[in-house]
């Protein structure tokens, strides 16, 4: 399905911001992790989460679920034999579950986004499982990936943190069920340290023991530990929100968004202090974010790495922000669910919006009196860019065709909704 996005010049309501993604699959995994019942408040339902859902069922675990609240009894260090598992779309998920999977007999994750998830790296978490005694058939790294499990021992592990901290993450959810410690060194640099704070943040929650260093480049391991049935709460997720300040952000506009809360440890409540550097009217005070903008941006330099799921939103406002935006330390956008750099980029151009791209910089001359629009555009599949895009339709010139915007489902499926609901311009098109 592709969607027409119509010139908007005003927004204007109340919403309540979608539940983390983030944490939602941390809980899910975590729940699964502990032998008992954990209760998860408030989880996100997306194409991500849901994938989580159904592969730690699976692998054994009982849930129930009603409007508020998800109940998990988990299998413990004891997942189920199950010969395959479907991932969908959601790498965060895969790389999870690929190291969970070492403790089962063999697991095949199967390919069904070639285009996609098919194509992204999984390079560094499989040299990593092997350094602990699992053995890993994959396609040069990349999906259909089968995990020959049961042999792993704790000890001395390296991993790179260069493309993704998922493969961190993942090493970190798996070793404290291990009967040996665990030592984990990450070489290079760490991508998205915010993101590894929430997973030990998640961790400690449900009762697991880990030393990390200030830099998060290592990691002591006790083996043996055992996750704890607990009740977790989900927040209101920042990456998501992001296009929806954005889209506030260059319009006239009067939106209020609750529970966005001011401490979280999600790297991307970053956008609220960009556009409070991009001079849009805007105040934030128990967990709402008021946004009365006025469609008058100021250029922005950022670094990206802090960010890194709202760094599509926080450029396309760039787009029409007065001067040059630059957004550096970016490189790791090239490998998510399509090039979030060139691919993104692209797009915009096409939209026309004046943008440079570096290997790890995005660079954009903003336009303050809008672009043209009036084409087709792709989006690659990815929601991120769908939502960006987006954003940049509402205050284009004339209307904006993206297509195969339904993949917005991966972790907003009523993004379009809670736009039309602020009074946007946008329907589903054949």
């Amino acid at each position: 399905m592709d969607v027409r996005v119509t010139p908007t010049p005003r927004l204007q309501g109340e919403l309540q911001a979608l539940s983390s993604k983030n944490y939602t699959t941390r809980y899910l995994l975590v729940a699964a992790l502990a032998e008992g019942t954990s209760t998860i408040y408030y989880p996100a339902h997306s194409e991500d989460s849901d994938a989580m859902r159904r592969c730690i069922r699976d692998l054994g675990a009982v849930i129930e679920e009603d409007e508020e609240k998800i109940t998990i009894t988990g299998f413990g260090r004891n997942p189920k034999d199950v010969k395959e598992l479907d991932v969908g779309n959601a790498g965060a998920v895969l790389r999870f579950l690929m190291a969970i999977a070492a403790l089962a007999p063999d697991v095949t994750f199967i390919n069904r986004y070639p285009d996609s998830l098919g194509k992204r790296p999984h390079d560094d978490l499989i040299v990593a499982l092997g350094q602990i005694g699992v053995d890993v058939e994959h396609n040069s790294g990349k999906l259909p990936i089968t995990i020959r499990g049961g042999q792993a021992k704790g000890g001395k592990i390296q991993v790179s943190g260069n493309v993704s901290s998922q493969f961190l993450s993942a090493l970190l959810f798996l070793t404290p069920l291990l009967e040996e410690d665990s030592e984990i060194e990450v070489l290079h640099d760490l991508k998205s340290k915010v993101v590894v704070g929430q997973t030990l943040e998640v961790l400690a929650q449900a009762g697991i023991v880990i030393e990390a260093t200030e830099d998060l480049m290592h990691y002591k391991v006790k083996g043996g530990q055992k996750y704890e049935a607990k009740k977790y709460v989900v927040q209101g997720d920042y990456p998501g929100s992001a296009a929806i300040l954005a889209a506030a952000a260059v319009t006239e506009s009067d939106v209020i968004l609750h529970r966005l809360e001011e401490n979280s440890k999600q790297g991307e409540r970053a956008i609220v202090d960009v556009l409070r550097m991009m001079e849009v009217p805007l105040t934030h005070k128990d967990g709402i974010v008021h946004v009365k903008g006025n469609g008058k941006l100021k250029a922005v330099e950022f670094d990206g790495d802090k960010a890194t799921d709202a760094v599509l939103a926080m450029v396309a406002a760039a787009v029409f922000a007065e001067g040059t935006s630059r957004f550096y330390d970016v490189e790791n956008l090239r490998y998510k669910e399509c090039d979030r750099i060139t691919d993104y980029l692209n797009e915009l151009r096409k939209a026309g919006a004046n943008v440079e791209e570096r290997q790890a910089e995005i660079i954009v001359h903003g336009r303050p009196e809008g672009v043209e629009g009036g084409v087709e555009i792709n989006a690659h599949y990815d929601h991120r860019v769908i939502m960006a895009l987006t954003v940049v339709g509402l205050r284009a010139k004339q209307p904006l065709r993206i297509r195969d915007a339904h993949h917005v489902a991966k972790s907003y499926p009523i993004f379009f909704d809670h736009l039309k609901a602020l009074g946007a311009n946008v329907e589903w098109i054949e």
